[in-house]
């Protein structure tokens, strides 16, 4: 797609092979994607090549658990082809046994399921863009999504390997191929060591992942192998996952050293002092009515997403919706499940008259804080979140 314009597909898609966990091995030779599109608007595409496409405001709150063909898509290079008979998982760095893990020796460390949303650090960046122009794919509010997601927990693979003294972060690197300036890159990223062995009986701290849904990663969301990380942005969550490195310190690859960084004025020393962006903030957005959407005057439904912040114990306490500017609230019926690392849906009526033009959300959490009214601006177009506003056209 060319041009920046936005379109609506239905991305339906069949696997040339996949991983169906352990049960179904032996795999086929080699994964690859394929796309069938109808124009039903499931995604709102921003791209091809790479595909990066966002979901369809009006269905993602159909369902607490997002469809994969409504999950967003952000990828910074085309869907690598692996010969899943060759693939190799490869664990090294700060290790006493370094590894090297077919998919099938994989899927024996045993299954652990979890449910958590995932978010692109750009959604909303679009909003951004109105305090001042930023760079980036021009997210609206659907760059995220609610998943069950399968596999194997990290925590496993690292104590199999054995960590060294000294080792403080997990280095991810994808199997995809990424044009820079310098040459070709992988997609990497790094977690606090602390992070990795985090878990509960509830949520891992990080999962090697294998199924989406109860069914087979595909090509745009990682197969045969990606990361999931829940709580924090959805770049840590490496796709194709290849290759893990322990280190004593956070990866040097672009998309950690570089990139996905709060900056405001872009210097070299503001780039080099800035840390990685890991936990995703306190978000809410409306996606029904939409913006620009002509609705008569009086009560009218609302309803939307509310996502509690990255930090463990977090949950959506309550969500408010205006239809004055901020001078009254309305509060919404939470109506999905209320957990930590995962959105919540509501709804709400609210009124509206002639002199209304906009409607606003905001949430609050369960300690006690409300997302702010404004952002602060940064280059990147990162986290953005303040109240979300929605322009009507009353009638």
């Amino acid at each position: 797609m060319t041009g920046g314009r936005a379109i609506l597909i239905d991305r339906r898609r069949f696997l040339t092979s996949a991983l169906a966990g352990a049960a179904s091995l032996p795999l086929l030779s080699e994964f690859s994607r394929s796309v069938l599109a109808d124009e039903t608007g499931d995604l709102v595409v921003h791209g091809t090549s790479p595909m990066n496409a966002e979901g369809n405001l009006a269905k993602l709150v159909e369902s607490w658990m997002t469809p994969v063909e409504n999950f967003y898509i952000r990828s910074h290079a085309p869907v690598p082809k692996i010969d899943l008979d060759a693939f190799r998982l490869t664990v090294e760095g700060l290790v006493e046994r370094p590894l090297s893990l077919s998919l099938r020796e994989l899927a024996a460390f045993g299954q652990y399921s979890t449910v958590a949303t995932m978010t692109c650090a750009g959604n909303r960046r679009s909003e951004h863009s109105l305090i001042k122009p930023v760079k980036g794919v021009p997210w609206r509010e659907g760059a995220i999504g609610n998943a069950k997601w399968s596999g194997v927990l990290l925590s496993d693979v690292l104590k199999k390997a054995g960590l060294k003294d000294g080792a403080r972060h997990v280095w991810f690197e994808g199997l995809d191929e990424i044009e820079q300036s310098s040459g070709i890159i992988p997609f990497g990223a790094s977690i606090p060591i602390e992070k990795a062995m985090s878990d509960t009986e509830a949520m891992p701290g990080a999962l090697l992942t294998t199924k989406m849904n109860d069914a087979p990663l595909n090509g745009d969301h990682g197969a045969p192998l990606r990361m999931v990380v829940p709580g924090y942005i959805g770049a840590r969550s490496v796709k194709w996952l290849g290759k893990m490195i322990v280190s004593d310190r956070p990866s040097p690859n672009h998309y950690v050293a570089t990139a996905y960084k709060l900056v405001e004025d872009g210097t070299p020393v503001e780039w080099a002092e800035q840390a990685p962006i890991y936990r995703m903030p306190l978000n809410s957005a409306i996606c029904i009515p939409a913006s620009g959407a002509a609705v008569k005057r009086g009560e009218i439904q609302v309803s939307g997403y509310a996502l509690p912040s990255g930090r463990p114990g977090d949950t959506i306490a309550f969500v408010e919706v205006s239809a004055d500017a901020g001078r009254s609230w309305t509060k919404a019926e939470l109506n999905s499940p209320v957990r930590d690392f995962c959105w919540v849906l509501w709804s709400a009526r609210v009124r509206v008259n002639a002199a209304d033009s906009e409607l606003i959300v905001r949430s609050t959490d369960s300690r006690g804080r409300t997302q702010p009214q404004t952002a602060e601006w940064n280059q990147k177009g990162y986290l953005f979140d303040a109240w979300h506003h929605v322009k009507l056209q009353t009638r």
